[in-house]
């Protein structure tokens, strides 16, 4: 069955009162059914709703000669105009009348349910003294109106065996509310349910005053203006409507930008191009409606919500995890309510959960008051309450996915997963040089490139192994910017300006001449065990200027070329260059300093992890795994006492033979180290042509010069 509708089977026009009636009739029908039985019904609507509904249920009733008393508080006899006591001492005073004054059965209508409790849900002293009334006359049938920003108290809601719940509207009955002349704003052919997923949150009042206020053109051949207007007046309280396109803002990371496409936003587009009924529900089942965004801080979780949002149309709210706890029982889960409520009346809208894992954390991990429990039951009771059509997502970010709760993540809740990485060198580059123009930078290639091998280490003056992400990369830039306008500069950013504004403001430690001798002969000897070790990455850059956190001076390496195998060469490799900052303290100082600490702890960790975990150990100790590592504990060793000195012997035998290869290794290129070391001395950095340069003038040979990355700077 087609969705398209002919204007000509469209009302011509429509009051307030006919569109909820043409909206809802079925829902009232049951209401006003269960009132002449004398059952007490609850309506949850819309404020501006409540009166319509009112005189709908009324005109029913009256049918059946059932009289309404409508106790809005507004004085009703001379005696109620003399009282000076509010809105809500006039409600409470009418309904002591209604309640003590009846002989009959009637219908006593209490269109303000709300006033009577507080935001938090609990009793007021005002609803203290109601509840006592509203269970006092059996005969009474009640008709509550609930406002669905506000709870109401168990003992209130009680009261009413029926509830039923007026909230947006149904999709086959969109056709009903909208007039011929306002259906040729939409073009010549009307789409009710294109039209759907921007009003699905509306009530039947609000959507016909919104409908009649709609300009521009008749037959458009695109209706981009009408839905503008909509989704101007639909986005409400703290929704923005994002403008951040997918592909031309955000930089680099093709895959993510692949998957969000293909995955939710290609499906959607096709389901807004067919008219059939039955196919665009079945394309409906195929969109997730929850999705995890995780990935480390600061690489663009929420940005690529906001671009997914951007490619909508749709509405965005984000929400911080922990700002959403309260002190107060049922606060945190009343504050999800409302959330909910606004993005379904905001619809299409996106509701990002900004550090879920604060509140979702896998059931029996919770260390707070236990109301994390019951924010998860009610974020999932939300989501399981999402009807056909409306178009509201819930994202999620994390930068550990691993400890959410298993039932968010099973089939039909968040099971559609982004991880978003930390940008690896082309997201790098691109994102670089979309700031470069944003910013008008004037970067030039080389500065470029040698903005992109920076980002490539860790961030100089933060946590030690914290790597450069977006938010890096846009502080980067923002320094560029700000050097630029205290230069009064309009020339190329070149190589140098990056490298300054990456270490203008970095503290390093102030190193004697002697302290930065220590630091430049271990830095040495590393770097010259690396190059004669045949299964270690080449080397890009060495620092001694103590710009690492928790470190005096480094050598960096390129990424292994294998990055998901690691074989016992490399391993055995990687001892030996851990070896060599001692070492060639020995060699060129005679003395020790405790820098090596960090060095022959892992050394000695990797040296146990060959024998005791990878049967690496030799024949002595054999090819089994002695020890265990359950997840979030210990090693747990799986060996007797007498195997002990075995594995002992083993690990000694296994740093020693690094010890002695790298010995060799420093002995026979001593000059090397030397030279190196002065060079390192002199300039406290070296980069990759830098070391190009000192090995041809050191004649170094050409299987160790293979080590050396040949990038220009």
């Amino acid at each position: 069955m087609s969705v398209i509708i002919p204007e000509k089977d469209l009302p011509q026009s429509l009051s307030p009162s006919d569109s909820v009636e043409a909206a809802y009739s079925e829902t009232l029908a049951d209401t006003a059914s269960s009132i002449q039985r004398g059952i007490p019904v609850l309506i949850e609507c819309d404020k501006d709703m409540a009166p319509f509904v009112f005189l709908n249920l009324r005109n029913r009733l009256r049918q059946h000669e059932i009289r309404c008393l409508y106790l809005d508080g507004r004085p009703q006899t001379e005696e109620q105009q003399n009282l000076q006591s509010g809105l809500l001492g006039m409600m409470i005073a009418q309904l002591r009348d209604a309640v003590r004054g009846a002989i009959d059965r009637r219908v006593v209508v209490l269109p303000h349910l709300d006033l009577l409790t507080t935001s938090q849900g609990g009793l007021t002293a005002e609803a203290k003294e109601v509840i006592p009334l509203l269970y006092e006359n059996p005969e009474l049938v009640w008709l509550g109106f609930k406002d669905p920003s506000f709870s109401i108290p168990s003992v209130i809601e009680n009261l009413f065996p029926k509830r039923f719940s007026i909230l947006g509207i149904p999709r086959d009955r969109l056709k009903a509310l909208i007039t011929q002349k306002e259906s040729r704003k939409f073009g010549r052919e009307f789409n009710p349910w294109n039209l759907y997923k921007y009003v699905s949150g509306m009530n039947a009042v609000r959507l016909r005053k919104l409908l009649s206020t709609l300009e521009g053109e008749d037959y458009p051949a695109d209706p981009k203006h009408a839905l503008t207007q909509i989704r101007q007046a639909t986005a409400i309280g703290k929704m923005e409507v994002p403008q951040v396109e997918l592909h031309e803002e955000i930089g680099g990371y093709d895959n993510v930008k692949r998957r969000l496409q293909t995955e939710i936003l290609d499906v959607l587009a096709v389901k807004d191009g067919k008219i059939e009924a039955q196919e665009i529900q079945r394309l409906e089942q195929l969109i997730p409606r929850g999705m995890i965004f995780w990935g480390p801080p600061g690489t663009g979780k929420t940005l690529f919500a906001k671009a997914m949002a951007t490619a909508l149309g749709a509405a965005i709210t984000i929400v911080s995890g922990p700002e959403l706890k309260s002190r107060w029982v049922g606060e945190s889960e009343e504050r999800i309510r409302q959330i909910f409520q606004r993005a379904r009346q905001s619809a299409p809208s996106i509701i990002v959960f900004d550090e879920l894992d604060s509140f979702a954390a896998a059931r029996g991990t919770y260390t707070g008051s236990g109301v994390e429990h019951s924010m998860v039951n009610q974020l999932l009771t939300e989501m399981d309450g999402f009807k056909n059509g409306e178009l509201v997502f819930v994202v999620g970010t994390t930068n550990f996915a691993e400890i959410l709760d298993p039932a968010l993540l099973r089939p039909g809740r968040f099971e559609f997963h982004l991880h978003i990485p930390v940008p690896k060198s082309d997201d790098r580059r691109a994102i670089l040089k979309i700031y470069d123009e944003k910013m008008n930078l004037e970067m030039d290639e080389a500065a470029v490139e040698c903005a992109v091998r920076r980002t490539g280490e860790f961030v100089e003056g933060a946590a030690p192994g914290t790597q450069f992400t977006g938010d890096h990369l846009n502080a980067l830039c923002r320094s560029l910017a700000r050097i630029r306008l205290r230069d009064d500069r309009n020339d190329a950013t070149t190589s140098a300006d990056v490298e300054r504004a990456l270490t203008e403001w970095v503290e390093r430690p102030s190193m004697t001449l002697a302290e930065e001798q220590v630091v430049a002969t271990h830095e040495a000897g590393h770097a010259i065990c690396t190059l004669f070790c045949e299964h270690t990455p080449p080397i890009e850059r060495i620092s001694i200027r103590g710009d690492l956190a928790g470190a005096l001076g480094f050598v960096k390496s390129q990424d292994p070329a294998q990055k998901y195998i690691v074989t016992q060469n490399q391993l055995l490799d990687r001892l030996c260059v851990l070896m060599g900052g001692r070492e060639a303290e020995l060699m060129l100082l005679d003395d020790l300093s405790i820098g090596s600490s960090g060095d022959l702890d892992h050394a000695t960790s990797i040296a146990r992890s060959l024998v005791e975990e990878f049967g690496m150990g030799g024949e002595t100790v054999g090819v089994g795994q002695l020890i265990t590592r359950p997840f979030g504990s210990e090693r747990t060793r799986q060996y007797s006492p007498s195997q002990l000195e075995l594995v002992e012997r083993a690990v000694n035998r296994i740093l020693e033979t690094a010890r002695q290869r790298c010995i060799g290794i420093l002995n026979k290129n001593k000059h090397l180290v030397e030279t190196l070391r002065d060079l390192l001395l002199d300039k406290k950095v070296v980069d990759a042509k830098s070391l190009g340069d000192w090995s041809t003038a050191n004649q170094v040979p050409k299987q160790a010069e293979q080590k050396i990355t040949t990038v220009e700077s």
